[in-house]
């Protein structure tokens, strides 16, 4: 297909506009370096222009039925259902996604989007006794009003679907600043489902821009009232404090360095597997991906060498080739930076299992073990094909291994008893944690979000009905009350 160059402008109010700024985003295929098209970014003024149009349309989405309000998330779903072609293939070209990856997110698109139908019509209040007689308490959730959401490039269409469709659903307006890695599918595609999908004009606004043209003017706007941020822990630090000196909710899905953790008596091959797919979906660029792999000595031979074999195996290169697993990372940048920190660890005496080389964008899977506690890498997230492969000493080593970070959102462990797994699990200070699977999984009805660094609040599911929406309690006197003076 043509690559949809048509959605890489700002839609404000229903239209379709070009920007008003200086300069233009230029959206690149990560892969062959093709250019798909440019984007004169948004400025202020827009930004005031999208939030104004929102706030207008929101009171009266508000008021209309329930019903109403899950027809159109209805007619999203289906009209993901039968474009899952294109947006596969757009995925592919803009984000250098693997046909593998690329089909993934379009599926669990479209189950987020059918949560997002059963939460419109969901109870919306509560009846609560009261200490004094003849008198009840009501609760009533209610639509915060206008969200603002700053998307990324990991999963864009995914992420910014799971976020905008329940909010719709549950009465708000959003407005979307996609990465600028992924303008179409973290904007401009989800914007044109709303409306062929016969969402009102206003309640879904993009914005093709970036801070350097902005500022702040996102999230100091005082209309949203909640900012939905996902990206880096330090750029999170820097949104959550602007929004809380305006007492702004924010909900913030930062940075991850996950373990996933083999006990001695796992299934090898099978935790191999997951391994492999916890690290190395979508070439790493994953927070919640497995960035270290803890393995108990006492079975570390025998799952080194399955997992260099494994890795070894990986197909990389063109993400159009089916077989294909390991593709492009997003920029020659990423690229170049991931390559200066494997040559740096192993300079520093790590040893590579599997060495990667790096073609380009592509850089291809690397394993490095022999890192020394206490070494930086083991502590941030690596943003890429890198797998770090740390021995312990028993569970409560383990334990003691996957908490010493400074992030907490996801994890996993791998044991024959899976209640051992779950008592492991329950003693991590994290968000998310899985017995015999991936680190990285999102279901459409399960909290989702870290801790520590990893962010604050969650998304999915009830979650997301907290998040968006805000309690309103009014109480009835039946009769007449019998004040104390």
């Amino acid at each position: 297909m043509s690559f949809p160059s048509e959605l890489a402008r700002q839609y404000i109010d229903g239209e379709w506009l070009t920007g008003n700024g200086a300069w233009d985003i230029i959206d690149i295929n990560p892969y062959n370096g093709e250019k798909l098209c440019s984007a004169t970014v948004a400025t202020a003024a827009e930004v005031d222009l999208a939030y104004r149009a929102a706030e207008r349309a929101q009171r009266e989405w508000a008021a209309v039925s329930p019903y109403t309000r899950r027809t159109v998330l209805e007619n999203a779903v289906r009209l993901v259902g039968e474009r899952s072609g294109e947006i596969t293939e757009l995925l592919i070209d803009e984000l250098g996604d693997t046909r593998a990856k690329a089909e993934y997110e379009v599926r669990a698109a479209q189950e987020f989007l059918r949560e997002a139908v059963g939460q419109a019509i969901r109870p919306a209040a509560r009846l609560l006794p009261s200490v004094a007689d003849g008198e009840e308490n009501r609760v009533y959730r209610l639509p915060v009003g206008v969200i603002g959401v700053i998307s990324a490039f990991s999963f864009p269409f995914l992420v910014t679907m799971k976020t905008v469709a329940p909010a719709l659903a549950l009465g708000n307006a959003v407005v979307v600043k996609p990465h600028q890695a992924a303008p179409v599918a973290g904007g401009g595609l989800v914007a044109r489902i709303f409306e062929d999908a016969g969402l009102p004009a206003g309640l879904l606004n993009v914005l093709i821009t970036d801070s350097a043209e902005i500022g702040d003017a996102f999230i100091e706007h005082p209309v949203p009232k909640v900012i939905s941020f996902t990206g880096s822990d330090r750029v999170g630090r820097h949104v959550a404090a602007v929004a809380a000196g305006l007492f702004k909710k924010t909900l913030l899905e930062l940075g991850g360095n996950s373990a996933l953790v083999v006990l001695e008596d796992a299934d090898l091959d099978h935790a191999v597997r997951a391994a492999v797919y916890s690290r190395f979906l979508f070439q790493g660029q994953v927070g919640a991906a497995a960035h270290r792999i803890l393995v108990d000595r006492s079975v570390e031979k025998e799952f080194t060498e399955r997992l260099a074999m494994a890795v070894s195996a990986l197909p990389s290169g063109d993400p159009r080739d089916p077989d294909t697993r390991i593709g492009p990372v997003i920029s020659a940048f990423q690229a170049e930076a991931l390559t200066a920190l494997v040559d740096g660890a192993i300079e520093a005496g790590a040893t590579a299992l599997v060495r990667g080389r790096t073609r380009g964008n592509l850089v291809e899977p690397t394993v490095l073990t022999g890192l020394p506690e206490g070494s930086p890498l083991l502590e941030q997230e690596i943003f890429g094909p890198v797998a770090l492969l740390v021995p312990f000493d028993g569970e409560d080593d383990a334990v003691r291994l996957v908490n010493d970070s400074p992030h907490g959102l996801s994890g996993a462990v791998h044991t024959a008893d899976g209640e051992r797994g779950v008592r492991f699990a329950r003693r991590i200070r994290g968000g998310m944690f899985h017995v015999n699977g991936a680190t990285a999984q999102d279901d459409p009805a399960v909290a989702f979000g870290g801790e520590k660094r990893s962010g604050t609040g969650r998304l999915n599911g009830e979650a997301a009905v907290e998040a968006f929406t805000t309690r309103k309690c009014i109480s009835v006197q039946h009769g007449r009350t019998v004040f104390p003076f």
